[in-house]
């Protein structure tokens, strides 16, 4: 009896998709139910979070503000709908993630922090410490930068910025706001389930995605255009889990001496070094977003519709070439993209000394010499492969642009960048809940 209940307890799990299997078994297991549902309830913690204002703001006048700007849409869209609400989550985790770039760039260029990382586990640490010291101040610029912008739209009537009590409130509750973000995301990574700050981005964007669904289905005249983009919406999705997994694999030989029998022997075995052909990640399209946006962002600062004079015009011509409606904007994001691609994945491939780690545990690439000749060939191999990353990046970068010229559909403009992080990171929670499974013994999302 026992066993015919077995055996249709497993017919009946052979029978469910293994999607569907594995999240059961994953809610089955206790510690494992309890890292999610912490997950779930830090996001939870996140999205009230970001529905909190800071004081003294317009709301009419800021609803109508976004709906004129698409460069403040582009920016509301990675702040979860914070940023239309300007609440004190508005800037999200971006400046943590910011101040990560910046030390990751310095780390091979100041001798002081290259010591430190070779430090094990307490170099970590002060460069993680160091980081979060960084972000602060790069939050408060960041804030003043967002609330500068938004001063022009008589958003904030009632702020004076000068030196003020009111102005530094709201600086400080937005630095305050984004640094607990930051706090929420390492709680969920130590935990929980998944990267934390990953989770909350990804969390972020999600939830704005339905009004803009609603928003496109309100256009009963374009449902061609709405299948169109969804057609485009799942290709881009398939290319970009496609090319996130994509990897050259170099074989690599390992030959060590052991001494049985009273003599020494030599032992050898293989296995491979993954070389990833977008080892960037989404790193370089927050790099180039960043740089583009710039140069309009300063140029409003000057821009005066009622004055000719030189500078005025100057601005004028360069928020106007700089406009995401315009193809310069998309061609010269386009070309960022390609060099800091390369730029990123080459800093930090020099930071990870793979030639020298094989040779000091023994490995060989066959039919190279190690040291210096086994790095140069490992330069030429990523050079190669990055290519095909750097191309890629690029032309998600500007899908966004050919995509709604195609469909003529602008009300629903779903960013590939926001389809990179959004995939990017549910493969990794996957992994992660993969790994977790397959430690006690279950079949994981992946086969």
């Amino acid at each position: 009896m026992r066993q015919s209940q077995s055996q249709a307890a497993r017919s009946e799990q052979v029978s469910r998709p293994q999607l569907i299997q594995s999240m059961l078994d994953a809610m089955r297991i206790p510690d494992l139910r309890g890292k999610i549902l912490f997950a779930l309830a830090m996001l939870i913690v996140y999205r009230f979070v970001a529905h909190v204002p800071v004081p003294g703001v317009d709301v009419n006048r800021l609803r109508v503000a976004f709906e004129g700007s698409q460069l403040l849409g582009f920016l509301n869209l990675f702040s979860g709908g914070a940023l239309a609400d300007l609440s004190v989550a508005a800037m999200g985790v971006y400046p943590y993630i910011t101040a990560s770039i910046v030390m990751q760039i310095l780390t091979p260029v100041l001798p002081q922090l290259k010591a430190l990382s070779q430090e094990g586990e307490y170099g970590r640490q002060r460069i993680n410490q160091i980081t979060h010291w960084l972000a602060v101040p790069i939050a408060f610029l960041q804030a003043y930068g967002t609330l500068t912008l938004l001063r022009q739209s008589g958003v904030l009537p009632g702020v004076d910025f000068g030196l003020n009590i009111h102005l530094i409130a709201i600086l400080v509750s937005m630095v305050g706001g984004s640094m607990f973000l930051v706090w929420l995301g390492e709680q969920i990574t130590e935990r929980g389930i998944g990267n934390g700050i990953s989770l909350i981005i990804f969390a972020g964007i999600v939830s704005g995605l339905p009004s803009l669904i609603g928003q496109g289905f309100l256009l009963n005249d374009q449902t061609g255009g709405l299948l169109l983009l969804g057609l485009f919406g799942f290709g881009i999705i398939y290319v970009i889990v496609l090319f996130n997994e994509a990897q050259r694999r170099v074989p690599v030989q390992y030959g060590r001496s052991v001494f049985r029998g009273g003599r020494m022997q030599r032992q050898s075995g293989s296995t491979f070094l993954p070389l990833r052909v977008n080892s960037a990640g989404m790193i370089p399209l927050i790099f180039s977003s960043s740089v583009i946006i710039l140069p309009a962002t300063i140029a409003s600062y000057f821009r005066n519709p009622l004055s000719d004079d030189i500078i005025s015009r100057l601005a004028r011509l360069i928020s106007n070439s700089l406009d995401p409606t315009n193809l310069l904007y998309w061609a010269a994001l386009f070309v960022l993209v390609v060099v800091f691609t390369f730029f990123y994945t080459l800093v930090i491939f020099q930071q990870q000394s793979l030639a020298e780690n094989l040779q000091r545990n023994g490995g060989f690439i066959p039919g190279i010499r190690p040291g210096r000749p086994t790095q140069e060939y490992l330069n030429r191999v990523i050079l190669r492969i990055t290519w095909g990353g750097a191309l890629f990046l690029g032309v998600v970068a500007v899908l966004p642009f050919f995509v709604t010229q195609i469909t003529d559909v602008r009300a629903l403009t779903i960013s590939s960048f926001a389809l990179l992080i959004m995939v990017g990171v549910a493969l990794d929670t996957m992994r992660q809940l993969e790994a977790q499974l397959l430690m006690r013994n279950y079949e994981g999302f992946i086969r």
